[in-house]
């Protein structure tokens, strides 16, 4: 269904890295902002944006920011590998009340998901966005359990998803793995704005990386969005091709370290 445009978006994390950096894009391109995070937002608000604190886990603050809302962008959350314990709450008890608050709101949701949902795929596998679900930790468990959350919001609510696999969201890639996983910050702000103007959504899968020609990741539903990355990694190659971690589980893997983390297997 097509989106009032003139109704705020909801962005989840907005004192995160990412969310930072999309508040300020899409406040520069005229959307109207609801932001919260569990923490304080860093420096000041961008224009025509309001910030209200609130723990995911509190579904109530979570319906009540969302209310008259036409999108939640989720970013907010337990954003690296933890203990299961710290993981429950904001993503598994908290992602719960973003999809409630978008059921009442009658607003879509864009799920950042992310590559540690399938991260122990090898990487010699070219994997389309209906691979098998493959959590690489708690963290990419409970994005796995999110792509499953919006999926039963679809087919039984209709509230539309984008679930977005992102890679590597960094200023530039770092070492060898992030050439195959990299996805720039203007790419991941116009995969936003796509997913805000998209007329039809219903349930769509988006791999996160930038035009990787290293890429582990082929076919999605981005024609929905009339999406495509403009930013490569490649032109970090001479820089970071050389650079690979000594450990070979971590190299194996698509996941990478999070694959390594706590390894018992021998």
């Amino acid at each position: 269904m097509a989106m009032d445009a003139a109704r705020p978006v909801l962005l989840t994390g907005a004192a995160g890295a990412l969310g930072r950096g999309l508040a300020r894009g899409l406040a520069e391109a005229g959307v109207p902002l609801v932001l919260t995070d569990i923490a304080p937002f860093p420096g000041p608000l961008p224009p025509g944006a309001r910030f209200e604190a609130a723990d995911l886990a509190d579904g109530a603050a979570v319906a009540r920011l969302a209310a008259g809302c036409r999108a939640i962008l989720h970013f907010g959350g337990v954003s690296v590998e933890r203990p299961f314990e710290e993981v429950l709450g904001p993503n598994i008890a908290g992602l719960f009340h973003v999809y409630e608050a978008a059921r009442r709101a009658g607003a879509r949701v864009l799920f950042a998901s992310s590559n540690h949902a399938i991260g122990f795929h090898e990487r010699s596998a070219r994997l389309d966005a209906a691979c098998e679900l493959r959590p690489d930790g708690f963290y990419g468990l409970s994005k796995a359990y999110g792509e499953l959350m919006g999926r039963l919001y679809w087919d039984k609510h209709g509230v539309e998803s984008l679930v977005v696999r992102i890679g590597s969201c960094f200023p530039r890639p770092v070492d060898a793995r992030m050439l195959s996983t990299w996805l720039s910050a203007a790419d991941l702000l116009r995969l936003c704005q796509a997913m805000l103007a998209a007329p039809e959504l219903g349930y769509a899968r988006v791999w996160g990386a930038s035009d990787n020609p290293a890429s582990f990741w082929g076919a999605d539903d981005r024609q929905r969005l009339g999406w495509a990355p403009r930013d490569t990694a490649e032109a970090f190659r001479a820089e970071v091709g050389h650079l690979r971690s000594d450990d070979p589980v971590a190299e194996r893997f698509q996941g990478g370290a999070f694959c390594a983390q706590g390894w018992s297997r021998g």
